[in-house]
């Protein structure tokens, strides 16, 4: 059977157990040397296919792999940057069959969220289209948890476990000074449209905290939210606010747009939780403190779930065996067997199914009330947070991997993206 190469990314932005996905492929691509010779990653995710900036992971020893593990973020670098469709941009796609070939890859293997799914799709094409055989797998990754099919995505069960950890400490701050300073802590998480992050700071609801939830999926009415906030704090002296950053006006304007896009063209969101304090504070007269979780939530790998990391590496894992089994276009996915106890297995769907379609939280997981979640909501949300799975610690401080990154040498012309 020919001997192929296989090329690895990482794309959007990266989360505190991506690298653990990447630990999975390679390993288990090194386990099969009669089948696939090196595993290449892409410097800074597709663009490095396609400026053929490629790094050779044979240059890397077990042990360095093996900490990406308990590694955050993206030890190749990950980029925004999602193709267009083949007639729109027809250079580019000629463009990833040239390094392919010259690089001799039948197998590539992307690892992001619902952008990058699209992108994988697409060059799952690439053997139809273009006369080159190319395997594509996708494997799932986002802190947003919005891909449809898989149970969950890898990410969002740290993200999950640091939402709810963080809210729960600074509500404990907050209860302590509320009496003569502030009563009202925000905090502002990631989710665009899936509030999914924002229900999980929800939780500390189970351990006594009065607190008001903000979700994109339901529209923002300042009446009906400035009254449930008047009401905790009159009952409990204090309040916490999460707020999804996709939370937005029933016109569809986000109340943390900031009038720019990024590179997917997407609204650029940031600033919904001093948007919501100075609302409180303005109508209610509550001092605030506020804070955005922003990169740390993605990127804290010293809280991570260990649920999450094993899952992370699976799916990694998971996608180099359906190369092997002659698989094409298709994702591996997570499916719960038992909610408790927590049960889970492996399975795979086609990208067609994938690709451009969001997952947003069930409106029974919301309560009645649109400011909190439900059992059912809960049910699902603890599992994915269970488990410790700390890195190694020198000085205090956790001990993370830089890999050399060796760059493979180019055999191609200059490519101007």
């Amino acid at each position: 059977m020919t001997i192929k190469n296989a090329f690895y990314a990482q794309s959007g932005g990266v989360t505190a157990v991506i690298n653990a996905s990447a630990c999975g492929v390679i390993e288990a691509a090194r386990r099969h040397p009669e089948r696939i010779a090196n595993v290449y990653a892409g410097r800074n995710g597709i663009i490095g296919a396609l400026t053929e900036d490629l790094i050779d992971t044979n240059q890397e020893s077990n042990a360095d792999i093996a900490a990406l593990r308990t590694t955050p973020s993206g030890a190749f670098g990950s980029c925004r940057y999602k193709l267009k469709g083949l007639d729109a941009n027809k250079r580019e796609y000629e463009r990833l069959i040239e390094v392919f070939k010259a690089h001799n890859i039948g197998y590539f293997f992307y690892n992001g969220g619902g952008d990058s799914a699209d992108t994988c799709f697409k060059v799952s094409q690439l053997s139809e289209t273009m006369g080159y055989p190319v395997q594509a797998i996708h494997v799932p990754k986002t802190v947003d948890n919005d891909l449809p099919i898989t149970d969950n995505c890898p990410g969002f069960g740290s993200v999950a476990k640091y939402i709810a950890t963080s809210t729960l400490e600074a509500s404990f701050d907050v209860r302590s000074m509320a009496k003569t300073s502030t009563k009202i802590f925000v905090i502002e998480v990631m989710g665009r449209h899936a509030g999914w992050i924002a229900a999980a700071g929800a939780l500390v609801a189970d351990q006594g905290i009065p607190v008001v939830t903000l979700f994109p999926e339901i529209e923002f009415n300042q009446e009906t939210f400035l009254a449930a906030v008047k009401t905790k704090v009159e009952q409990y002296g204090y309040c916490s606010i999460v707020v999804s950053e996709g939370c937005h006006w029933p016109d569809g304007k986000f109340l943390a747009e900031q009038g720019t896009k990024d590179a997917f063209g997407h609204a650029q969101l940031g600033g919904a939780a001093p948007v919501v304090a100075n609302m409180v504070k303005q109508a209610l007269g509550y001092k605030f403190h506020w804070a955005v979780a922003d990169y740390l939530q993605r990127a804290a790998r010293h809280l991570a779930s260990k649920t999450d990391v094993d899952q992370a590496y699976a799916l990694g894992q998971k996608a180099v065996e359906l190369a092997l089994a002659g698989h094409n276009s298709v994702m591996p996915t997570v499916v719960r067997k038992s909610s408790s106890p927590y049960i889970w297995e492996i399975d795979f769907a086609p990208l067609s199914k994938v690709a451009n379609v969001e997952k947003f939280m069930p409106r029974d997981f919301i309560s009645a009330d649109g400011y909190g979640i439900t059992a059912p909501c809960r049910e699902y949300l603890y599992p994915l947070m269970q488990g410790e799975d700390y890195p190694p610690f020198d000085n205090g401080l956790p001990r993370y991997i830089t890999l050399k990154n060796s760059a493979v040498e180019r055999k191609l012309a200059e490519f101007k993206l």
